[in-house]
């Protein structure tokens, strides 16, 4: 109750100004929802829940951890092709 009457408030103190509290436009991303109750105190149902499943996470993880995998090899040639990083031959077989 304390909440809504801080609201009234506020919204008061912007009209007596002349409208002096003024929000940018903003445009969520992600969408979200701040009420979790109605006007009357209802508790509002949850909200749609979209299924993620096991093939969506599959279907964008592997092609990019292909191309990463891809993107390292390529450069690690260009490094050991131009000298500057050349992994040294270790013979430990002792």
């Amino acid at each position: 109750m304390a909440a809504v009457g801080g609201r009234l408030l506020v919204a008061g103190a912007g009209r007596a100004r002349g409208g002096g509290l003024r929000q940018a436009p903003t445009a969520s991303l992600v969408p979200s929802r701040s009420a979790t109750v109605t006007r009357s105190g209802a508790i509002l149902p949850k909200p749609v829940k979209t299924p993620f499943g096991l093939l969506r996470v599959f279907s964008v993880v592997i092609p990019f951890l292909y191309v990463g995998t891809q993107i390292s090899k390529n450069f690690a040639a260009l490094l050991e092709e131009h000298d500057i990083f050349v992994p040294e031959d270790d013979d430990d077989d002792d």
